[in-house]
């Protein structure tokens, strides 16, 4: 049997970053919940489980953008 590369185990791609963020950020803010009057920040909660994987879907986009460094629209125009 062949060794496997350290190196390989060692590096984490951005879309695997990106996946961990999403799961931190929907786990804190409540993406999905039902809302509950609460401190703090909530997140809306989705009506059918089309919106709520819609919601997760841009979520995970908007993380992967932030993983990779791109500049949103809105602030690349300044």
């Amino acid at each position: 049997m062949d060794a496997p590369n350290s190196a390989v185990f060692g590096v984490r791609r951005n879309e695997d970053i990106a996946l961990d963020l999403m799961k931190f950020v929907a786990g804190t803010v409540g993406v999905g919940r039902p809302a509950t009057p609460s401190t703090g920040f909530s997140g809306a909660a989705a009506a059918k489980p089309e919106e709520y994987v819609n919601q997760l879907l841009d979520l995970y986009r908007r993380c992967l953008r932030a993983v990779e460094g791109a500049v949103p629209q809105k602030e690349a125009a300044r």
